[in-house]
C-alpha cells in the first residue's frame, strides 16, 4: 500500500485547523480509494502533497562478482534462447 502525505488546505486562515493537519500527516491507504478531502480529525479540508520518491544510486553498473555477493542469480546468454549459469 503506498503512503501519501496530507496538508491542511488554509491553516492560517480558519484557525480551527488541528496541528496534525497544520503539520501535515502521512496516511497509507490503498490505490483504488479516492483522496481525503477533509481532515480525519478536525473535518478541515487537507490536500494530498506530492513527495519525492527514495531511489538508489548507483554510480557504476554491478559486476557479475558483486551481483553474485548481493544473492542474484547471474546468467549470460549462449544461443538463441538458451542461457547458462555463471
Amino acid at each position: 500500500m503506498p503512503i501519501y502525505e496530507y496538508v491542511s488546505d488554509a491553516p492560517g486562515e480558519t484557525g480551527r485547523s488541528c496541528r496534525v493537519c497544520s503539520r501535515g500527516f502521512e496516511l497509507r491507504r490503498p490505490v483504488d480509494r479516492p483522496a481525503l478531502k477533509a481532515c480525519p480529525l478536525c473535518k478541515n479540508p487537507v490536500r494530498k502533497v506530492i513527495s519525492r520518491v527514495n531511489t538508489p544510486r548507483i554510480a557504476k553498473p554491478l559486476s557479475v562478482t558483486d551481483a553474485k555477493k548481493a544473492g542474484f542469480t547471474v546468467l549470460e546468454k549462449r544461443d538463441q534462447g538458451v542461457y547458462e549459469k555463471l
